[in-house]
């Protein structure tokens, strides 16, 4: 049964979260993420089918809103899943039979790189999936107008102007806000519109923002997915996370989908993709049932 929650408020703004049970006595939690070039997305969009994957292995579940850009820019956003974080150790645990030292981070495209990006916070969580997201936000792939994105019909400013709002959101559907990405990807801007830092002048404050560069001996075991035929996010980008991670001497690992491409996981009873939440599920069982040495 799902359980709706306001996490965090600030500056009239009501940011929640569902959580879904198991049933079980103090059961390990992951904090999905969901995607949207951080400009889209709503804590709904899982399926139940993936709600289930989770549910049914033991696992509880807290899907997050967050703060959307460009109204509120990355840092504020990095703040919010920080704090649903910290909600969900203290107040989750009082509310909801979990084991607060038992969390791992799950996202998906921009929700993976904010899943990355909690291996970089003070209070890190045990364990991080990341299914097709980046750790790298000063990449060309990033900065530079999008080959793929500028094939399709080239978005007028003054229309992604208009999908702009005045206020800060938490939800929002691809179908209100996909030509403002769209729009930002095509001019290369799209770094810019979500951090309000521009590339080609403040290298340094951007790097701050990327896990890549931020990798550290105390950051969690990690997985990533990704399909070789992402046009959104280049498949490199996992490759490149793993091997910084492993560099520190810290547990990374990748699952390559052949051919696959952005939200390969849509097509859920594709053997392939059954094969590698199959693969997701034993990696959080391994990190989160284990004997608690915190």
């Amino acid at each position: 049964m799902k359980k709706t929650v306001i996490y965090k408020q600030i500056n009239y703004c009501s940011i929640k979260a569902d959580f879904y049970g198991t049933g079980r006595e103090n059961s390990p939690v992951v904090i999905y993420i969901h995607g949207g070039g951080l400009v889209w997305g709503t804590r709904e969009e899982m399926t139940e089918e993936m709600i289930k994957l989770y549910t049914d292995n033991g696992i509880s579940l807290f899907s997050i809103d967050y703060r959307l850009a460009p109204e509120t820019k990355l840092q504020d956003i990095l703040e919010d899943v920080e704090d649903a974080y910290l909600w969900l150790q203290t107040e989750g645990a009082k509310r909801f039979s979990i084991d607060p030292k038992k969390i791992a981070v799950v996202g998906s495209s921009a929700g993976g790189f904010l899943a990355l990006s909690a291996g970089t916070f003070k209070h890190k969580p045990r364990a991080i999936i990341s299914f097709y997201g980046y750790g790298d936000l000063l990449g060309g792939w990033a900065t530079s107008p999008s080959k793929y994105y500028l094939e399709k019909d080239l978005v007028p400013r003054n229309l992604a102007n208009a999908l702009v709002t005045d206020q800060p959101i938490t939800e929002a559907s691809v179908e209100q806000r996909f030509l403002l990405y769209m729009y930002a990807r095509q001019h290369g801007v799209w770094i810019e519109e979500i951090t309000g830092i521009n590339p080609a002048v403040n290298k340094e404050a951007l790097r701050s923002f990327c896990p890549i560069h931020n990798v550290t001996k105390e950051y969690p075991p990690t997985l990533l997915l990704h399909g070789t035929k992402d046009t959104d996010v280049p498949f490199e980008q996992s490759v490149f996370m793993r091997a910084a991670i492993l560099k520190q001497s810290v547990a990374a690992r990748l699952i390559t989908i052949a051919n696959g491409e952005h939200v390969f996981d849509k097509e859920f009873h594709n053997p392939i993709v059954q094969s590698a939440l199959k693969q997701v599920i034993e990696f959080l069982h391994t990190h989160l049932t284990e004997k608690d040495d915190l």
